[in-house]
């Protein structure tokens, strides 16, 4: 049988593509006497944003800004641990060529410390519940490290 006859054979209705989830399908659970329908582009509650990182329209601002400075700290801290660990034992960078140990750590250091930078730019909350997440962590983790950090250095 080839292409041609199998189209044909379809309904047209099961040829259009498939809805989008954010469109509420018709034969779904029946609404409420006078519900209006949801529009076509509107998202779900708890769903991620839009493109382009713009923070959940449901998200206080200050959820928002405590968050982002307690995952910013916590990652500026993360990386200054790494950095501080990676250093080579001896007195100088250009001796860590000496010791392949120094030097396999100074290059793991710089690789974390890369990606924890990328990290700080890339990631981040894409909805309510990751402000939330990174507001808890960053109050339990911020002073956490920072004590790591000064008992290290």
């Amino acid at each position: 049988m080839d292409d041609a006859s199998e189209r044909k054979s379809i309904p047209e209705d099961r040829l259009r593509t498939a809805p989008s989830p954010n469109v509420a399908l018709a034969s779904g659970p029946p609404s409420a006497p006078g519900a209006t329908p949801p529009s076509k582009g509107a998202t779900p509650p708890g769903s991620r944003s839009a493109p382009g990182n713009t923070p959940p329209p449901g998200s206080p601002s200050g959820l928002r800004i405590a968050a982002v400075l307690s995952r910013t700290a916590f990652i500026f801290i993360l990386m200054a641990l790494v950095f501080r660990v990676s250093q080579p034992q001896s007195e100088t960078f250009w001796s860590a060529y000496e010791t392949p140990g120094d030097l396999v750590r100074l290059w793991l250091g710089i690789g974390a410390c890369i990606w924890l930078g990328w990290q700080l730019f890339d990631g981040g909350p894409k909805d309510v519940h990751g402000y939330r997440t990174w507001l808890y962590l960053g109050l339990t983790l911020v002073p956490f490290s920072a004590i790591c950090l000064f008992a290290i250095w």
